[in-house]
């Protein structure tokens, strides 16, 4: 069992990446895709006069704020149009994929945070935020992929839970990808993006770290950027949820996941 999670962000092709997913299903590999869409959202709020907005925890991870507004564009997006042209593309391959979110048949349910510590940018102080649809994911229902798999299909999972009370929020799709694998008893979860790895000094892509040992996994932060803090972050989870094995791979590549198979990107085990 292999989770997938393809990376929303520009860069990541699509096409060769579902191809490949494709290749491995057919070959008889047992796949769950789990995807991104911040970069597509970013975009779509723009043009709807919604511009996204960010903001910085004390730790230093960088995570956007959602109000109601701006779920209803992420909800849009994610599980709308990207989902369910992942869906289409690997349909068109021959792959009987099902596109849902952890919305549906509450598939990841998570706890919200009614407020969020945050620095503000013109101060540099701490404050609280409120109003925010968003959550840390607490349980993911294996049972539900379970039975899509042994029925045939592969999920396509958009990066939305369900609270308790009934609420979508907004999830950490790199977070969330690491519980669908601690879940399904994944051996290797595969995270792609559109840079080779996790580099020692980003953007130099010569830098690649090629190897991380699972338990210096926390130490690497102090080499991550930005959006890697949280992929970082992803896989010390999934480790601990007994993935055996996290590769941070590229998504901008022909053969992706097979290459990240292979051992090219960064190896955590």
């Amino acid at each position: 069992m292999i989770v997938v999670k393809i990376g929303g962000t520009t860069g990541v092709n699509f096409d060769a990446v579902t191809t490949d997913v494709a290749v491995l299903i057919k070959a008889g590999q047992r796949i769950v895709v789990v995807h991104g869409g911040s970069g597509e959202t970013n975009a779509i709020s723009e043009q709807l006069g919604h511009p996204p907005q960010f903001v910085t925890s004390p730790s230093g991870f960088t995570s956007r704020y959602t109000d109601r507004t701006t779920l209803e564009i992420f909800a849009m997006v994610t599980s709308g149009k990207i989902n369910t042209l992942i869906v289409e593309r690997l349909q068109k391959l021959g792959v009987n994929a099902v596109g849902l979110s952890g919305v549906d048949g509450r598939l990841m349910e998570a706890k919200r945070k009614d407020a969020i510590r945050i620095i503000d940018p013109s101060t540099g102080k701490q404050r609280m935020l409120r109003d925010d649809y968003t959550g840390k994911i607490e349980v993911v229902n294996s049972a539900l992929l379970a039975m899509l798999l042994d029925a045939g299909y592969t999920p396509v999972v958009a990066p939305l839970a369900i609270s308790p009370e009934g609420d979508a929020l907004n999830v950490d799709a790199d977070r969330a990808a690491a519980m669908v694998a601690g879940a399904v008893k994944a051996e290797k979860l595969v995270i792609l993006s559109n840079v080779p790895g996790l580099l020692r000094q980003f953007p130099d892509e010569s830098t690649l770290i090629t190897h991380i040992d699972k338990e210096k996994v926390e130490q690497s932060l102090e080499f991550a950027e930005g959006r890697m803090k949280k992929k970082v972050l992803g896989a010390s989870e999934a480790l601990q949820l007994g993935v055996a094995q996290v590769i941070f791979a590229d998504g901008r590549v022909e053969q992706a996941v097979a290459r990240a198979l292979d051992g090219h990107g960064t190896v955590i085990s």
